[in-house]
Parts: C-alpha cells; sequence; structure tokens
C-alpha cells in the first residue's frame, strides 16, 4: 500500500472512480501543473513583497488563513484541485511574499539563499530518487511519518501556548538546541518530498484521474512551501549567531 508523509496524500488518495475521468495522469502533466503552481506563487508574492507591512497586512492574513481553509477543501474534495490548486498557490503567494520581505529586511540575502536551497534540495532528491540512490520502504515511509505528525503536534502545542504569552523554547530560540531542532524539521521536510514523488509516480502507473495532476502539483506545493519556510527559519537563527 502506497504511504505519503505529506497530509495531503493518503493512501486512498488515487483510490478513486477512473471511468468518469476520462484521461489518466501523468507524470509529465503533473510537472507541468507543478511548474504552472510555483509561477502562480511568485506572481501572488510580488504583490506583498517590498511593500509597508502595515499597508499589506491584510493580504498575509489572506493567504495565511484563505490558504489553509482552501487546502483543507482540496483534501476533501479532489475532484475540485484544478480550480482549488492555483488559488491556494496565489494565496500561499501573499502569504510567503510578506513573510520573506520581513526575514530579508533584517537578513539581507536570506530570501535567495533560501530559495537556492529549496530548489537545489528538490532537484538534488529528485536525481538520487530516480537514480534509485534513495529506497522508498515501507520502514522508510512509516519513519517520515511519525516524525512529521510530531513535529505537527509540537507546532500545534507551541501554537496554543502562545495564546498564553508562553512558547516551547527550542522551536524559536537561536542557541544550537534550536538550530538543531529547525535542521531535524528541514531535512523531514526534505524527505517528504521524495514520498510525494514516490507516490505520484505509482498515481500515474494505476491511471489515476486526469485531474489528480492538478492534486499531485497540490502536494508538493504543500511540502515545498514548508520546506522554504523551514529553511528561513534555520538560516534566521544562523545569522542571529554571528
Amino acid at each position: 500500500m502506497m504511504r505519503s508523509g505529506n497530509p495531503v496524500l493518503s493512501p486512498k488518495t488515487f483510490s478513486i472512480d477512473r471511468t468518469a475521468a476520462g484521461n489518466t495522469m501523468t507524470i509529465q502533466g503533473t510537472v507541468n501543473k507543478t511548474l504552472l503552481s510555483l509561477l502562480i506563487v511568485v506572481g501572488a508574492a510580488s504583490l506583498t513583497w517590498g511593500r509597508v507591512i502595515e499597508n499589506s497586512v491584510g493580504l498575509i492574513m489572506l493567504g495565511g488563513f484563505g490558504g489553509f481553509i482552501v487546502a483543507l477543501v482540496t483534501v476533501f474534495k479532489k475532484e475540485w484541485a484544478p480550480v482549488t490548486t492555483p488559488i491556494y498557490c496565489a494565496l500561499e503567494g501573499l502569504l510567503l511574499g510578506g513573510i520573506s520581505f520581513l526575514y530579508e529586511r533584517q537578513f539581507p540575502g536570506i530570501v535567495i539563499n533560501a530559495v537556492s536551497l529549496t530548489f537545489g534540495t528538490l532537484f538534488g532528491l529528485l536525481m538520487a530518487y530516480k537514480s534509485g540512490m534513495i529506497q522508498v520502504t515501507q520502514n522508510f515511509r512509516l519513519g517520515v511519518v511519525a516524525a512529521t505528525l510530531g513535529i505537527g503536534v509540537l507546532y500545534l502545542v507551541n501554537f496554543v501556548m502562545m495564546f498564553f504569552g508562553a512558547n516551547i523554547g527550542f522551536v524559536h530560540e537561536s542557541g544550537w538546541l534550536g538550530i538543531g531542532f529547525s535542521l531535524f524539521v528541514v531535512v523531514i521536510a526534505a524527505l517528504n518530498l521524495v514520498l510525494d514523488f514516490d507516490f505520484i509516480e505509482k498515481g500515474a502507473q494505476q491511471g489515476a484521474p486526469k485531474y489528480m495532476e492538478w492534486y499531485g502539483a497540490f502536494g508538493l506545493m504543500v511540502t515545498l512551501i514548508w520546506l522554504y519556510l523551514e529553511l528561513l527559519r534555520l538560516l534566521a537563527k544562523l545569522n542571529r549567531r554571528r
């Protein structure tokens, strides 16, 4: 049974009636839609990048909360992915543009470094996966899934604690413990890409409906955005150590 660490790609994702879908999913089609999704993110990010934060806070909040809601809709209504995925990317772009500008203003050059590392990791792991250097075994899947869920629970607890004026120190601090934690999260986020590659490849092999190309692109975008944000956080901590 296929399993992905990405929460939007579950073992039942491709268990759909294909006869009503017409054409079937292909890897090239998913790649094309992922590239289009990336362009939408960049275009939307330009709307909040470089603006005075007070003038763009509404757009940033719209991107954050709106993106979360649209992501949930996409997960439960996969056949809507051709419409919801571009909307999700546009909303997340608004969020990323504002957040990236805040980091860049504090640490000049950090954004280009984070972007370079994100795409370097993406292509490096894709090559390793296609060459067979990384084997997606059941134990590999279970380990990444468990770590991903653990990180999610930890972030949720930290978020709730912030409402009471507290937080989990090492999540935010720039000491070696905090840096080690961020490095661990970056590694887990990166390994989720490997699971996503494997999952999409198997979906194409099984002849999933054509609209699942958009859903596969959506899953990859969720992981890439997570990886980029975690790299920003890690680089910021390292900069504070200087």
